[in-house]
């Protein structure tokens, strides 16, 4: 059985499991203010593909040891990019390059 967890509770979970596979550079933005679709976008780069691909196998399997199902997951196998929504919580995994090219967190944080 799944269940529904506090957004901060979900999200320090996913940073735990961010750390724990050495993400770089992850960032948490509060956007509740901003969005109707969720509270927190976390951000993270992989230093390779493959590196993108564990961190998220990782997330997924600490969720489930939680008993929290991801609600999607889009770019599994795909390059430089990967999204984990959790509804209150959007993980976006991304290679540095996409990163800074898409630059979400100039676009969801305001105070940049």
């Amino acid at each position: 059985m799944f269940r529904k967890i506090q957004p901060g509770k979900l999200r320090d979970i996913v940073l735990l499991s961010l750390d724990e596979l050495k993400a770089v550079d992850p960032v948490s933005l509060n956007v509740k203010k901003l969005s109707i679709f969720t509270d927190y976008i976390l951000i993270a780069s992989g230093r390779s593909n493959r590196h993108i691909q564990s961190i998220g196998e990782k997330v997924i399997e600490d969720l489930k040891k939680n008993k929290i199902k991801p609600i999607g997951i889009e770019g599994q196998g795909a390059e430089g990019w990967l999204l984990i929504d959790l509804g209150d919580v959007v993980l976006h995994l991304m290679s540095a390059d996409r990163r800074s090219f898409y630059d979400l967190e100039g676009l969801w944080d305001p105070n940049l």
